[in-house]
Parts: C-alpha cells; structure tokens; sequence
C-alpha cells in the first residue's frame, strides 16, 4: 500500500506539468488567432499561421483544435470565460435587477473599445455566416446562453421591483444582446466610431425604458 501511494506521489507533479503545458500552448495559439484575425482577416488564419506565429507546429494546432469548430469554442471561450458564474454575474448579483443589468452592458460596452478579442469573435461571426457554415451552430449556441443569462437579470429586477412588470423579460433580452451585436458589427465597419457617447446613450435609455 505505501508503496502505490509512493508512486502516485511522485506521478502527480508529473501530470500538474503536462497540463500546465497543455494549457500553456492553448492560450498560446489562441492568441495568435487574435493577433491574426483583426489585422489580416479570418482568411489568414491558417493552422500553418497560427502554429508559425505561436512558435508551435503545426501539427500541435491540429492536435490542439483539430477542426474549425475546435477553434471557434476556443475563441468564445477566451473571450468570455468559461460557463458557469462569472465575477460580473457575481457582482451584478449584490445589486438590484436593473444596476446589475446596467453593469453588464456598460462592461461590455466598455470592453468593446478596446478589444482585440472581441473583434476576432465578430469577424469569425461575419466569416460563418456569409459563408453560410455549420460553424454558425456555434455562435447561436453562446448567443442563447447570453439572451438566457440576461434574461435572468431582467427577471431578478422583476422580482426585487426594480424593473417593470410589463417588461418582457426574453424580449427584453434579445433586444439588448441585438444592441450588443449590431454595435460590434458596426465597429467593424468604422473602426474609428467613438464608442463613449454611445455607451452613455445606451445605458441612459435602457435605464428609463425598463425602471419602474
């Protein structure tokens, strides 16, 4: 017995570094997409570039991702964490319905600015829809996560009276997370758009169109 505890002792550092590892080379080639993306367009986003800019082969690109969809969860993923509980969701949680959804939008809104992430994610959105690819399947999954997560927060804002009953709470949902995208495409088309007054309209017409 003490000597299978032994062993898998000393295997577990083992295992600890090659995920270390592991984790280390997917962020790395994940960066490279977003260093590629925004600048030479999804187009260039070969798994040859992106295994020769991350210092990777590519063959450990393939091993990695193995597929276009691979990729694209791992971007979603990057760039709005993991599922589950974020520390936006917790924050927006100790306020009322209404403030937490403000909060949400206007860090959005905020992070849209300066993002190089988020504008890989709208022109791999753009790409999978004008061409028309199963890769869109991936898209419409996170967008229904989000509608269904705000939609939580309108509905949290019903409850503690902060927002309106006769608000809608999934319309209400969709429409902000429409806002969200058509202001991220719209960027992409004017990149030297001024996003500050905009936010502040935003979030001042949300305000009055929800609270009680």
């Amino acid at each position: 017995m003490a000597s299978d505890f032994d062993s898998s002792t000393r295997r577990s550092p083992t295992r600890r570094k090659q995920a270390d590892r592991r984790a280390e080379s997917q962020q790395g080639l994940v960066q490279a997409v977003v260093d590629i993306i925004p600048e030479q367009g999804v187009s260039a986003a070969t798994f040859e570039a992106i295994g020769a800019l991350s210092g990777y082969s590519r063959s450990l690109v393939t091993q990695r991702f193995g597929s276009k969809r691979a990729l694209i969860d791992a971007v979603i993923e990057r760039v709005h964490g993991p599922l589950g509980e974020t520390d936006l969701d917790r924050r927006s949680a100790r306020r009322s319905g209404l403030e937490g959804l403000l909060l949400m939008l206007d860090a959005y809104l905020t992070k849209l600015a300066s993002s190089n992430e988020l504008r890989t994610y709208f022109m791999l959105l753009a790409s999978a829809v004008a061409e028309a690819t199963e890769l869109r399947a991936a898209f419409a999954a996170h967008h229904e996560q989000v509608k269904e997560r705000l939609a939580g927060v309108v509905a949290q804002g019903q409850a503690d009276g902060s927002i309106r009953a006769g608000v809608d709470a999934d319309s209400a949902a969709l429409m902000i997370g429409s806002l969200q995208l058509g202001l991220s495409m719209q960027l992409l088309v004017d990149p030297l758009m001024q996003l500050d007054p905009i936010r502040r309209t935003i979030l001042n017409t949300v305000r009055l169109s929800f609270a009680v």
